[in-house]
């Protein structure tokens, strides 16, 4: 075979005659669509040679094929990626849960970095960054042109120091500068405390490998301190960014007994994989409420959509992100990774989530809850009435268990409070 080579790069053509000798020795078992595309292969090593003769500035070959490697990656979709060793090893720094940063959770969008979530308690949740937002400046350099990658390492840094992200966001007309202050940042994915006697909520901020764990003492405590079992639970997962599979699969399988939880499917064979509840339910079956938003994504929508499929609990908020896919990391012979898309997960009725996200059964606005202002003057009441009649029973009503800070100032979790509240007064009539 004759393969013409504008500049005669060494490193080029034992590449790509390792791929035509891999080619020819499985042709005879291979269909003509999976056979190497040479015309491509020469283009490529064409405009590799021109790159080489022709740029402004000598660049080495080896920063060439990496920018050729993390392109080819990165066309596939938005979370395949190729990490250098210093890149991968921040992603391991990052998955200990505790670095330096600003404690968002973040894709590619159009260019621009877009904030799928801020995580609670972190410099970005006190500084009002949001989902959906989209960053165009980091410390006044445009993001667009860089790399994922190589704009989390720009909002990485050390604990103290300051950066300036410029960001915009839908609904307002111009810019929004935020100026926020690095910290350490220790993901805690299970917070828990009593709403209103007997009714808990569990807000689960991210899914690390011990949540689960975390969730079951987290009930326990809940019911340890409402001194009986609960008539209901609210079940946060709004901006959760996701986080381990198997994390989801587990929280779960805590609140069903039996059934298809979810299941994984790719183009290879070990690619499928599925995850099956065992029996036992953390609440006994008492009702569940789950919030979910624009900023639930992957590991969330897993939980949602398995508790939704099976009836288990009611889905409260809006639609969810829609990141219905599995990434493999595979670690190379240089140090580095490939972090690429290897199979979708669909929920047990076999739905697919990617880019269409979970529909909640009941649809919130996102709204605040503010008390009206009556300038100290109170409604007038029965009893204020001059020559009342009396009640017979000859004692007053009192109003137990008033609501907690959280819910008057929570839209959707005094929503998701009623909600339970209802459905046990449903229960206890039939």
């Amino acid at each position: 075979m004759n393969l013409a080579f504008r500049y005669g790069n060494s490193l080029i053509f034992g590449l790509i005659m390792g791929l035509v000798l891999i080619s020819n020795a499985t042709a005879k078992s291979k269909s003509e669509s999976n056979e190497l595309p040479l015309d491509q292969l020469r283009n490529f090593s064409d405009i590799f040679s021109r790159i080489k003769s022709d740029y402004v500035e000598d660049v080495e070959d080896s920063e060439l094929l990496k920018h050729a490697i993390k392109g080819m990656l990165s066309g596939l979709d938005p979370h395949s990626s190729y990490l250098d060793p210093e890149e991968y090893e921040e992603l391991q720094i990052g998955t200990t849960g505790e670095f330096g940063g600003l404690g968002i959770q973040v894709g590619m969008e159009d260019g621009f970095v877009k904030v799928i979530s801020p995580i609670d308690d972190t410099p970005a949740y006190h500084a009002g960054i949001k989902s959906g937002d989209l960053i165009i400046r980091i410390d006044q350099k445009p993001v667009k042109g860089m790399t994922l990658n190589n704009a989390v390492d720009m909002m990485r840094g050390k604990p103290g120091t300051k950066i300036n992200l410029l960001v915009l966001r839908e609904g307002k007309n111009e810019p929004l500068t935020f100026v926020l202050k690095r910290a350490i940042i220790k993901v805690k994915s299970v917070k828990s405390h009593i709403l209103q006697k007997d009714y808990g909520y569990v807000r689960i901020s991210t899914f690390q490998s011990r949540t689960a764990h975390h969730l079951i003492e987290a009930i326990d405590t809940l019911v340890e301190d409402n001194n009986r079992s609960l008539k209901g639970l609210v079940l946060d997962l709004r901006n959760n960014p996701g986080g381990v599979l198997n994390a989801a699969a587990e929280v779960s399988d805590l609140f069903l007994n039996k059934g298809l939880i979810v299941f994984t499917k790719g183009r290879i064979k070990n690619s499928y994989f599925e995850y099956r509840s065992k029996p036992g339910d953390a609440l006994d079956g008492a009702p569940v409420v789950v919030l979910i938003n624009g900023g639930s994504a992957s590991a969330s929508e897993i939980v949602a959509g398995a508790l939704q499929d099976h009836k288990r609990a009611i889905l409260m908020g809006s639609k969810t992100f829609g990141k219905g896919s599995v990434q493999t990391i595979q670690e190379l012979r240089n140090g580095g990774a490939v972090k690429m898309t290897t199979a979708r997960y669909y929920t047990p009725t076999g739905r697919s989530i990617q880019a269409q996200g979970i529909v909640p059964d009941i649809i919130l606005e996102d709204l605040q809850l503010s008390k009206n202002d009556h300038n100290g003057i109170a409604q007038i009441k029965e009893s204020d009435l001059s020559g009342h009649l009396e009640n017979p029973n000859g004692k007053a009503v009192s109003v137990k268990d008033p609501l907690t800070k959280v819910i008057t100032d929570d839209y959707a979790v005094r929503e998701a409070l009623n909600l339970l509240k209802g459905l046990h007064i449903y229960q206890k009539s039939n």
